[in-house]
C-alpha cells in the first residue's frame, strides 16, 4: 500500500499544507500556465456562466422548482427525467433558495481571475448545497472494466492488500458461469479485458499473486448491489465510456497497471452490496418494525425519505448507519432518544416532517451533517454534536437563539425562511456562537461587515446570547450584557452588595492581566473587611467551549503565558462574607493577542537608607510581552534640588553606594528592561529622597613610606562625613627613657626623618573635621622603628674568563660606611635580560665569597652576581645585580684521569674513579674486565657492567682485573674510550673471624648463640668452646658446651660466660682462635606464679579467696586485683590487694577474674598470672519486708516491699478482700481462713474500687527469682477499711434515644450513689442557659421550644450518706433540628464509554419521615464528578472542578480511568448530608471516527487534491484512504487504482466527476471506524485547456505533431533515439496516424479508425507527456507530446469528436452550448 505522506500521529489538517510544498515540478508549471492566462479566460467564463444560466432556466421550466444543494447541469440524462422517483420538487432537504445556484465552472473561474497568483494554494471550503448534493457514500466501486447497457452491474473490488497471495478456485468457477450466461457484448468485451490483465507483466516481486488478483477483478460475475427501482431505468452517465474504453485490449494495459501498489484498495470495499444498503423510498412505510422491512446492524445506508413514519422505535438496531435520511415523514416533536445508539451516524436529513423541538435528538459523536428544514422549530436548542459540520434549518419558525448548542466545528449555517432573520445582525451573532470554523451563512460567504460587527462585541457575548439575551448593537452590548449576568447573578450575592464592575483587561502575551470585580454596599465602594474574594483563572480555546482551571492562577493578576495565544481567558470569582460562600461569578476576556516583544516595567523600586556611605538597591519588575528575559541596562542619576538630572559615571548596577558628591542632592534609578533578541522597553525612572551626610569620621588610617632616616613619610586616611574641611595632623616621638610621645611636628600630614629619629617610634593623629567645622573621633597609628639608611654598592662587574673551571670574581664600589664582609651570591640565568632575582637558579648555596669557579652547571647559562654590601656591624644595603656579558662554553667530553684502587684479593673491592670534563656527563658507559695475561685478550664481567664497584669472586682468582670508561656527554656526544689496567693478579684470602660475639640475655634459662663474621672462601666446621669465669677472674671450660648455643643454668648464676672459635675452611685449613668477650654476670630469673586457684562457693552471697604458688627469688608483696566480667567481654574492677571477695546481685550470671603479680623482695615484678571463675549463681530468693499503706476508693496502692535472691523475677501477687482484719497465722493461710475472703486483684499495685469500700485489704507476695524459683510467701494487711471517695461525676453528656427524644447521661463515682438529682436547660443562639421548670428526669422530649436552641443536662450526685457533689453539666447539643434528608443509595444512567453522557439518579428512602424531610425541608442537592489517578498500587480520584451538575460527557481524557460521582443534599437549615458515591468501571474508548473530512483544492483537472480531517477514538493508526470518482446524478463510486494516499493529482479523466475520497479511520490497536467521505464538485477543465479544445472542436479537423517508440516492447523505457515523427489527424467521422514521408519513401498511414466501440483513448499516469490510441483489439499506439498541456487539449478533442458514441455527451461535462 503507498505510504501516507506523513506520519500516522500527525495532525492531518497539517498534511495538505505539507503535500502543497512537494507539489511536482509539472504541477507547478502547469499552475504558473494558469496564472498566466487568467487574463484571457475571463471572457470564456462569462461566456460558461451565461449558458449556465440558460440552461438553468431551460430545466426549471420542465422540472419546476430543483434542490439547491444539486449542481446544475446543462444536458440532463433521459435515463434520470423518466425515472420512477418522487418529483424533484420534494426532494428539498435543505431549504436552499434556488436562485442563488451558480454553475461550477463560472464559480472556478471567477476565483481563478481574482486570485493574485497562480501558484499560491487556494483553500476553497464546498459550499453548503454541493456537500448536501453528495450521494450517499455507497462502499461499492466500479473498475474500468466494461459494462453492458443491459445488466447494469459494477463489479465490487475485494480488498488486494489481504488477498495479493491467494485466489480461490469459486473465484474463477464463478467468472467462467456468469461468462456463459450474459450478453453477448459484455461476455466478450470483459473476456478480452480479463485475458490482457491475466497476461501482463509485472515489475513488482509479487507478481503472479497481483496477476490473480486482477483477474479477480476483471471479471463481471461478482454480484453488484442493485439499483432502487427509481434508479433502474437510468443512465450511468458516463460510465459506458470508460467501460468501453477498456475492450478489446490485447497487451499489458497502461504502465501504472505493473505497479502493485495501485491496486490496493481500502477494506471498504468489501462491504459494498445490498447487505449495507436500503433505499425504500416512497414505499409509504409507517413503522420501522414493520414485517419485510429487513432492518439489520449491518445497514450503513439507510433511505427511508417520502413514507408515513412517525416514531423511531426500532432504528437503536441501526448501530453502523452511517446516512440515514428520514426527510418527509410525519414526524412531529420528542422522540429522538432512540438515536443514541447510532454512534457512527454521519449525515442525518429530518427535512420536510412537522417537528417541533429538538430537544430530545442525543448527541451524536460522529454527526457531520443535519438537515431539519421545512419543520415547526422554534430554536435550535438540542445536545452538543461535536463534530457537525452543516445544519440546514430553513423554513421553520426559529425566532430565538436561546439554548443554542455547542457546535465546536459547525461550518454552514443555513435559517433562511425564519422569523429570526427579522433580528439585526443575525450572521454576526452566528459568528460569535461558532467562532472562528464558521465560514459559510445561509448559503454564503461570511460578510466581511458582519465578521467585523462580531468582533466589536464583548467577549460573554456568545454566553449571554445562549442564555436568551437579546441581541442588541455593539456600542450598547458591553453594557447590557452586564446587566443581563448581574440580573441572573443578584439572588446568590451577599446580602446588601451589588456588583458594580466585573471584567478583564485585554490579555497579550507574557504582560499583566487584572481582573476586575467591584462590589458596592449602600451606594459606596464596599470596604467591608469580612467580604473576601477568591480568583480562579482558566483557559479555552473559545467561547462554549469547556474551559480547564490554570494551575495557581488565583490571583487579581494573570500572566498569560506563549501558549495562551488566541486563546479565551475566563475568571471566576466566589464571595467569601465571613464563613458563607457563595457562588461563583464570571468575566470573560478576548483572546491573548501575541506580546509585541517589547518589554515595559511594571513596578520601579529603591531601597535602601540615603546616609552618605550607605548602599542603596533598585528593583524593577517586568513584563517581558514574549519577548526572552535578559538583562535590563540600569543607571543611576544625581539631580541637584534646582537642577535636572545627571548621569553618574560608572554607576550602571543596580547597587550603588552613596557619595560625599551625592549630599544634598536626590537620585534618579533609571532601568530600561531588555530582552536577549534586543528589544528595549521604555526606560522607567524612580526618584529618592534627599542624601544626608554622615558624620565627620576617618577609617584606615596609615604611614606610606620607608620608615629610614632621610625619608619622607605620609599619614593617611580614607574620610567620610560630607565635605572635608581643614582636618588636623599631629605627628609625635616617643621617647624611649619615658615611653611618652612628644609633639615634634603639626598641620602637616608629611614628615622628613632626621637623624634624631634613628631607633625611636613616631606617632600620627589624625583629627576629621568636615566643611562646617565639625570635629570628629581622632584616630592615632604608630611608624615602625626608625633605621639607620642602610649601605650602598655601585659599579659592579664580574671579570675572569667565561669556560668551564674557570675563576671569576667580582668588583664594585661600596657606599654608606665602611665596608664590611659584604655578601656575594652567584646565580645562573638563562638569558642575559636581568629581572630582579626572577628566572635565576643559585650555583652554590654555601658560596658567598667574591671569587667563584664556573661549575658545569653553569654550561649554556649566563652568570649572575648578586652583591649585597654589608657593614662591620653587620647591616646590609640593597642588593644589585651583574650579569655576564655572554653564556659559559663548554669542552668536549674526555677524561683527565683513570684509576683502581683496592686490594687484589679475594672478596675485597675495587674502585675505579675517573675525572671527566666537557660539559654535563651523561650516562657514561663503565665495564670490567678479566684477563689470563696483561697482554691476553679480556672477557667482559657482565655483573659489574654499569657499576664503579667491583667485588672480587672466586673466578678472579689468579687473573687479572681492567675497567674500562667511555665518557658520554648529556647531549650524547662520545668521547673516547679510557682502560685502567689493575697491577697484580688476585690472591685467595686465609681464612679467619672478622667478628664474634654472644648474642642473649644474662639471665638464668635464657639460650645464648654465637653471632661471628667468617672471611677466607669457604667455611668449614669451625671448632667452639665456651668457658665459665667467676668474679675473681678465674676460668674453667664448660663441659659438653662445644657448639654454637648454650643454655644458662643455675650454676652459671653470677659467672662471666664466653666462648672462643677456631675458623676452619672446607679444605681444613685453620685461622687464628678468637676469644669473644665475657657476657655476665648471671643474674637470677624474674618472679614467676606457677599455679593459682579460688576458694570459696560462686554462689551470691559467698565469700571467696584464693591459693597461688610462687618461684623467682625471696617472695614480696605480690599484687592481686579482682575484676568482674561482663558478657560482653568487658571488666570492672572490683578492689585491690584484698585476698577475698563477697558476690553480690551484681556478679550474678557474670563470671570473677583474679589477676596475680608475683613481686619478689627487692621489688621486681614477675608477668601476672589471671585465672577465670565460672559464672556466679544466684541466691534461692527470700521476700525480707512486705507492707501495705493506708487505702482509699480509686487510689493506687502501691505495697513497700524487700528482696533477696539474685535478680527478682515476675512474683505472685493476690491482693485478698475481708471485712473483719486478720492476724498471725490467720493471715498466712489468709486463703481458708474464712468465707468473706475474696481475691480482688493479681498485681503488685491495686486500686481499691466501690466493693472495697469499709473492707481491709491484704497481699499475699511469693518472692520469684527470675529463672522461676519460688521462695517463701509474705503476706501483709492493711491497718485500717479501705475509705471511700467524694462524689463526683463525669461524662455527663446528652444521648438522642429517638427522634425527639433524649437522655442525660453521667458516670458517677464516690462511694455508693444515692438520690442524685437531674436538671435540663436550654441555651438560645445568643448564650443565654435557661432552666427548663418541670424537667427533673433523666430522659427529656422536645418541644417546639426547643428548635434552634441547644440542650444542656445537668447532673447533681448525691452519695449514699446524703454528702452532695457538684453540679455538672453536659456540653450544649447541637441545634436541635429535624431529621436530615437522606440518600439510600446513588446510581447512573448511561455507559462509561468515550463521548457518553452519564447521569447521576438519587434514590430517597421509602419512610414516611424521610418522604416528609425531603418535601419539606430540601433545599438543593449538589454533585461533584471526580476522575481516578493511580499512583503505584494505590488508587485515588480526583475533582473534576467543572464538572457539578448530575449529568457528565465522558472525555477522551478519561479513557482507561474510573468515573465517580458525589452527590450532597442540603436543607433549608444549611445542613449537608453525608456524601453519596457511585462509581463506574474504566472508560473504554470510543470508535475511531474521522471528523470534518474535506477534500482541499481548486477545481480544475490539473490541480493537486489532498484530504484532511480530524481524526478522534484513541491513537490513530494505519488509517486508509480510497480515492474514487462520482458521476453527478448517479449513486455509484468507480475507484481510481493505486490512489490510496493523502494527495491526488486530477487529470483528464475527472473531469465532469466528483472526486471522492474515503477515509477509514483506524485506531492504534488496529480497530476499525466507520468509513467516512468527502467529495469535491465536478472537476472542470482548466480554462486554458477549455480554451483550445473549443476552438478546435469549431474547426471540426485538426492536425498534431507527436512522436512515436519505434521499439514496442513494453519494459523497455522510450528514448531520444528511439522516437519518430507522427501527424495525428482527427476529424468528427474518424481518427487518422500518419508517418510522414521522406526523401526516400512517401508518407503512411499506420492506424486508421472510427469512433465506433471500442475505440477510446488512455492516459498513463507515470507519464504526463504519452497517450494510447485504442482503435480495435488489433489496432493501438502510443504517442509522445511535449507537453501534459498538450496530451490534454488532444484527449478532450478526441473525446468531444467522438461524444455521439458516448452515454454523456462531453459538451455538457465541458459546459460547451449544442
Amino acid at each position: 500500500m503507498e505510504e501516507p505522506l506523513g506520519p500516522p500521529g500527525e495532525d492531518p489538517v497539517e498534511k495538505p499544507q505539507i503535500a502543497e510544498k512537494q507539489t511536482p515540478a509539472g504541477s507547478s508549471e502547469s499552475t504558473k500556465r494558469v496564472a498566466k492566462s487568467a487574463k484571457p479566460s475571463v471572457p470564456a467564463s462569462s461566456k460558461v456562466s451565461a449558458a449556465t444560466g440558460s440552461a438553468r432556466k431551460r430545466l426549471d421550466s420542465k422540472t419546476g422548482q430543483e434542490s439547491s444543494s444539486t449542481v446544475m447541469k446543462p444536458t440532463v440524462s433521459a435515463s434520470l427525467k423518466s425515472s420512477n422517483a418522487v418529483p424533484v420538487a420534494r426532494r428539498n432537504s435543505t431549504g436552499g433558495l434556488p436562485e442563488r445556484r451558480q454553475s461550477n465552472a463560472g464559480s472556478v473561474a471567477g476565483k481563478k481571475t481574482a486570485s493574485p497568483s497562480g501558484s499560491e494554494p487556494v483553500r476553497r471550503s464546498l459550499p453548503e448545497h454541493r456537500r448536501s448534493s453528495l450521494p450517499p457514500v455507497v462502499a461499492k466501486a466500479s473498475t474500468r472494466t466494461s459494462v453492458s447497457d443491459a445488466s447494469r452491474k459494477s463489479v465490487p473490488v475485494s480488498p488486494v492488500g489481504r488477498s495479493l497471495k491467494t485466489s480461490t478456485g469459486s473465484d474463477i468457477t464463478k467468472q467462467e458461469s456468469v461468462r456463459k450466461s450474459s450478453v453477448r457484448p459484455a461476455s466478450s468485451v470483459s473476456s478480452s479485458f480479463s485475458r490482457r490483465i491475466t497476461s501482463t507483466s509485472l515489475d513488482s516481486s509479487g507478481s503472479s499473486g497481483i496477476r490473480k488478483t486482477v483477474s479477480k477483478l476483471s471479471s463481471p460475475s461478482a454480484r453488484s448491489p442493485s439499483v432502487s427501482s427509481g434508479l433502474r431505468a437510468g443512465s450511468l452517465s458516463s460510465s459506458l465510456d470508460r467501460s468501453s474504453s477498456l475492450s478489446g485490449r490485447r497487451k499489458t494495459g497502461t504502465p501504472e497497471s505493473r505497479d502493485s501498489r495501485f491496486i490496493v484498495l481500502p477494506q471498504v470495499e468489501i462491504k459494498a452490496g445490498d447487505d449495507v444498503r436500503l433505499d425504500l423510498r416512497g414505499h409509504r412505510v409507517r413503522s420501522l418494525k414493520a414485517s419485510g422491512l429487513n432492518l439489520s446492524a449491518n445497514l450503513e445506508f439507510v433511505y427511508l425519505r417520502d413514507n408515513l413514519l412517525s416514531t423511531l422505535e426500532g432504528v437503536e438496531i441501526l448501530t453502523r448507519v452511517k446516512v440515514l435520511d428520514l426527510s418527509f415523514n410525519d414526524f412531529k416533536g420528542p422522540g429522538f432518544e432512540p438515536l443514541e445508539n447510532c454512534k457512527a451516524l454521519q449525515q442525518l436529513y429530518l427535512a420536510g416532517n412537522q417537528i417541533t423541538s429538538l430537544a430530545s435528538v442525543p448527541q451524536l459523536p460522529n454527526l457531520e451533517f443535519l438537515s431539519v428544514a421545512q419543520n415547526k422549530l422554534k430554536s435550535l436548542s438540542m445536545a452538543s454534536q461535536p463534530r457537525l459540520q452543516v445544519l440546514a434549518a430553513s423554513k421553520n419558525k426559529i425566532t430565538t437563539l436561546k439554548g443554542f448548542p455547542h457546535l465546536p466545528v459547525l461550518e454552514h449555517l443555513r435559517v433562511e425562511e425564519n422569523p429570526i432573520l427579522k433580528m439585526p445582525h443575525l450572521e454576526a451573532a452566528s459568528i460569535l456562537l461558532l467562532g472562528p470554523t464558521f465560514k459559510k451563512f445561509n448559503d454564503r460567504d461570511l460578510s466581511r461587515e458582519e465578521v467585523a460587527l462580531a468582533k466589536r462585541y464583548p467577549a460573554q457575548t456568545a454566553l449571554c446570547i445562549t442564555d436568551g439575551w437579546e441581541f442588541c448593537r455593539p456600542e450598547h452590548a458591553a453594557e447590557s450584557t452586564f446587566r443581563f449576568l448581574v440580573e441572573k447573578w443578584k439572588d446568590h450575592l451577599p446580602s446588601g452588595y451589588l456588583l458594580k464592575e466585573a471584567y478583564v483587561d485585554q490579555p497579550s502575551e507574557e504582560d499583566a492581566c487584572h481582573c476586575h470585580f467591584t462590589f458596592v454596599q449602600d451606594g459606596e465602594l464596599c470596604s467591608d473587611p469580612q467580604l473576601v474574594l477568591n480568583y480562579q483563572w482558566f483557559v479555552g480555546e473559545r467561547m462554549l467551549s469547556n474551559f480547564a482551571a490554570i494551575p495557581d492562577a488565583t490571583g487579581v493578576v494573570y500572566w498569560p503565558k506563549h501558549e495562551d495565544i488566541d486563546k479565551i481567558l475566563k475568571v471566576e470569582c466566589t464571595p467569601l462574607l465571613g464563613e458563607t460562600k457563595y457562588p461563583s461569578i464570571f468575566a470573560i476576556s478576548s483572546p491573548v493577542s501575541p506580546g509585541s516583544g517589547i518589554p515595559k516595567v511594571v513596578n520601579l523600586e529603591v531601597s535602601g537608607e540615603l546616609v552618605e556611605g550607605n548602599i542603596i538597591r533598585g528593583h524593577a519588575d517586568v513584563a517581558w510581552c514574549g519577548g526572552t528575559p535578559g538583562k535590563g541596562v540600569a543607571s543611576w542619576l544625581r539631580r541637584k534640588w534646582n537642577g535636572s538630572p545627571v548621569v553618574i559615571t560608572g554607576a550602571e548596577d543596580e547597587e550603588y553606594r552613596l557619595s560625599v558628591d551625592d549630599i544634598d542632592s536626590s537620585l534618579v534609578f533609571m532601568y530600561t528592561p531588555v530582552t536577549e533578541q534586543g528589544a528595549k522597553g521604555e526606560p522607567q525612572y524612580k526618584y529618592t529622597g534627599s542624601v544626608k551626610a554622615a558624620p565627620p569620621s576617618v577609617s584606615n588610617v596609615r604611614i606610606i613610606g620607608d620608615a629610614v632616616e632621610g625619608c619622607i613619610i605620609e599619614g593617611v586616611g580614607d574620610y567620610l562625613g560630607g565635605r572635608e574641611g581643614p582636618s588636623k595632623f599631629d605627628w609625635l616621638r616617643q621617647n624611649k627613657d619615658t615611653g611618652d610621645f612628644l609633639l615634634v611636628s603639626t598641620g602637616t600630614s608629611e614628615y622628613t626623618l632626621t637623624k634624631e629619629d634613628v631607633g625611636q617610634v613616631l606617632a600620627f593623629i589624625y583629627i576629621p573635621i568636615n566643611f562646617e567645622g565639625q570635629e570628629g573621633e581622632s584616630v592615632s597609628v604608630v611608624s615602625p622603628v626608625v633605621k639607620q639608611a642602610p649601605p650602598k654598592v655601585t659599579n659592579v662587574k664580574i671579570i675572569g674568563e667565561y669556560r668551564e673551571n674557570s675563576k671569576i670574581t667580582v668588583t664594585g664600589i661600596v657606599t654608606g660606611g665602611t665596608e664590611g664582609s659584604s655578601r656575594v651570591q652567584w646565580f645562573k640565568k638563562r638569558s642575559s635580560i636581568l629581572d630582579g632575582e626572577k628566572d635565576l637558579e643559585p650555583l652554590s648555596a654555601s658560596k658567598i665569597a667574591k671569587a667563584f669557579r664556573i661549575p658545569l652547571g653553569a654550561v649554556g647559562f649566563h652568570i649572575v652576581a648578586k652583591y649585597t654590601p654589608m657593614t662591620p656591624d653587620g647591616e646590609s644595603g640593597e642588593p644589585v645585580y651583574a650579569i655576564s656579558d655572554r653564556a659559559v662554553e663548554t669542552l668536549p667530553p674526555s677524561l683527565n684521569f683513570l684509576s683502581i684502587t683496592g686490594e687484589y684479593t679475594e672478596d675485597r673491592i675495587l674502585t675505579a674513579s675517573y675525572g671527566y670534563i666537557g660539559g654535563h656527563e651523561g650516562k657514561s658507559i663503565y665495564n670490567w674486565y678479566l684477563h689470563e695475561l696483561e697482554t691476553d685478550s679480556s672477557s667482559l664481567i657482565p655483573e659489574a657492567s654499569g657499576l664503579l664497584q667491583y667485588r672480587i669472586t672466586k673466578d678472579a682468582i689468579g687473573r687479572f682485573i681492567s675497567f674500562q670508561c667511555t665518557p658520554i656527554r648529556d647531549d650524547g656526544i662520545v668521547g673516547e674510550p679510557r682502560t685502567c689496567m689493575g697491577q697484580e693478579r688476585v690472591r685467595p684470602g686465609s681464612p679467619r673471624l672478622l667478628s664474634l660475639q654472644i648474642v642473649g640475655n644474662a639471665i638464668e634459662g635464657t639460650a645464648l648463640s654465637v653471632e661471628k663474621k667468617y672471611w677466607g672462601g669457604e667455611e668449614g666446621d669451625s671448632v667452639f668452646r665456651w668457658f665459665r669465669t667467676s668474679s675473681d677472674g678465674i676460668q674453667c671450660e664448660i663441659r659438653g658446651a662445644s657448639s654454637a648455643s648454650y643454655i644458662i643454668s643455675v650454676d652459671d648464676i653470677g659467672f662471666f660466660i664466653s666462648v672462643s672459635c677456631e675458623p676452619v675452611r672446607t679444605d681444613w685449613a685453620r685461622g687464628p682462635i678468637v676469644l669473644s668477650e665475657q657476657m655476665g654476670p648471671i643474674i637470677p630469673g624474674p618472679p614467676t606464679c606457677h599455679s593459682l586457684e579460688f576458694l570459696g562457693s560462686m554462689i551470691e552471697g559467698q565469700r571467696v579467696s584464693f591459693i597461688a604458688s610462687y618461684s623467682g627469688g625471696e617472695r614480696g608483696n605480690c599484687f592481686y586485683e579482682w575484676f568482674r566480667v561482663k558478657s560482653n567481654g568487658g571488666q570492672e574492677k572490683l578492689s585491690t590487694f584484698v585476698d577475698f571477695l563477697d558476690l553480690t546481685l551484681e556478679d550474678v550470671g557474670r563470671c570473677i577474674e583474679l589477676v596475680y603479680t608475683p613481686v619478689r623482695q627487692d621489688g621486681t615484678k614477675g608477668s601476672p598470672r589471671s585465672i577465670l571463675s565460672d559464672v556466679i549463681a544466684p541466691a534461692d530468693p527470700i521476700g525480707v519486708d512486705l507492707e501495705i499503706p493506708d487505702c482509699v476508693e480509686d487510689e493506687e496502692a502501691i505495697p513497700e516491699k524487700t528482696y533477696f535472691g539474685g535478680q527478682e523475677g515476675v512474683g505472685q501477687y493476690i491482693w485478698y478482700r475481708t471485712k473483719n482484719k486478720l492476724h498471725g497465722s490467720a493471715l498466712m493461710d489468709i486463703s481458708s481462713a474464712c468465707e468473706d475472703v475474696v481475691i480482688c486483684g493479681k498485681t503488685l499495685s491495686y486500686t481499691p474500687s466501690l466493693e472495697d469500700v469499709g473492707a481491709y485489704l491484704a497481699l499475699y507476695w511469693l518472692p520469684t527469682r527470675a529463672d522461676g524459683k519460688c521462695g517463701k510467701p509474705l503476706v501483709a494487711i492493711s491497718n485500717s477499711p479501705v475509705a471511700p471517695a467524694l462524689p463526683v461525676v463525669s461524662n455527663v453528656c446528652v444521648r438522642e434515644l429517638s427522634s425527639g427524644i433524649y437522655s442525660g447521661e453521667g458516670e458517677y463515682f464516690g462511694g455508693y450513689e444515692g438520690s442524685s438529682l437531674f436538671s435540663w436547660y436550654r441555651e438560645t443562639n445568643e448564650g443565654t442557659i435557661i432552666l427548663i421548670n418541670g424537667a427533673n428526669s433523666s430522659t427529656y422530649e422536645v418541644t417546639d421550644s426547643d428548635y434552634n436552641c441547644h440542650l444542656l443536662f445537668g447532673y447533681t450526685p448525691v452519695r449514699s450518706d446524703s454528702v452532695v457533689g457538684e453540679l455538672k453539666l453536659s456540653e450544649p447539643t447541637d441545634i436541635i433540628l429535624p431529621e436530615l434528608p437522606k440518600v439510600e443509595m446513588l446510581a447512573l444512567t448511561g455507559k462509561a464509554v468515550e463521548g457518553v453522557v452519564l447521569t447521576a439518579v438519587e434514590v430517597i428512602p421509602k419512610s414516611e419521615t424521610q418522604q416528609r424531610v425531603w418535601s419539606k425541608y430540601k433545599k438543593d442537592v449538589r454533585y461533584q464528578w471526580f476522575c481516578s489517578s493511580e499512583y503505584g498500587d494505590r488508587k485515588s480520584y480526583e475533582p473534576l472542578p467543572t464538572q457539578c451538575s448530575c449529568s457528565y460527557k465522558v472525555r477522551f481524557e478519561d479513557i482507561g480511568r474510573c468515573l465517580r460521582c458525589e452527590c450532597i443534599v442540603t436543607d433549608v437549615f444549611g445542613r449537608l448530608t453525608e456524601p453519596v458515591y457511585t462509581e463506574t468501571a474504566p472508560v473504554m474508548p470510543g470508535i475511531p471516527k474521522i471528523d470534518k473530512l474535506e477534500i482541499e483544492g481548486r477545481g480544475f483537472h490539473t490541480n493537486l487534491y489532498a484530504v484532511r480531517g480530524i481524526y478522534s477514538g484513541g491513537k490513530e493508526g494505519k488509517s486508509r484512504i480510497q480515492w474514487l470518482r462520482s458521476m453527478v446524478g448517479s449513486p455509484d463510486l468507480i475507484t481510481i487504482p493505486g490512489e490510496v494516499g493523502r494527495m491526488y493529482e486530477a487529470n483528464v479523466d475527472d473531469v465532469g466527476y466528483r472526486l471522492v475520497a474515503i477515509y477509514t479511520p483506524v485506531r492504534e490497536d488496529g480497530v476499525e471506524g466507520q468509513p467516512v467521505s468527502a467529495s469535491t464538485d465536478p472537476i472542470a477543465v482548466e480554462p486554458d485547456v477549455l480554451k483550445e479544445v473549443k476552438q478546435k472542436l469549431d474547426l471540426g479537423s485538426v492536425k498534431f505533431e507527436a512522436l512515436c517508440d519505434k521499439d514496442r516492447t513494453s519494459k523497455k523505457v522510450p528514448s531520444a533515439g528511439s522516437l519518430e515523427r507522427r501527424l495525428l489527424e482527427v476529424n468528427r467521422k474518424r481518427v487518422k496516424v500518419v508517418k510522414p514521408g521522406s526523401k526516400t519513401s512517401f508518407p503512411t498511414t499506420e492506424i486508421r479508425g472510427s469512433y465506433a466501440p471500442p475505440f477510446h483513448v488512455e492516459l498513463f499516469r507515470n507519464d504526463q507527456h504519452r497517450l494510447r490510441i485504442v482503435v480495435d483489439s488489433e489496432n493501438e499506439v502510443d504517442l509522445m507530446v511535449q507537453s501534459r498541456h498538450l496530451r490534454d487539449v488532444i484527449v478532450l478533442v478526441i473525446r468531444g469528436l467522438a461524444q455521439r458514441f458516448n452515454s454523456t455527451s462531453l459538451n455538457s461535462l465541458l459546459k460547451i452550448e449544442t
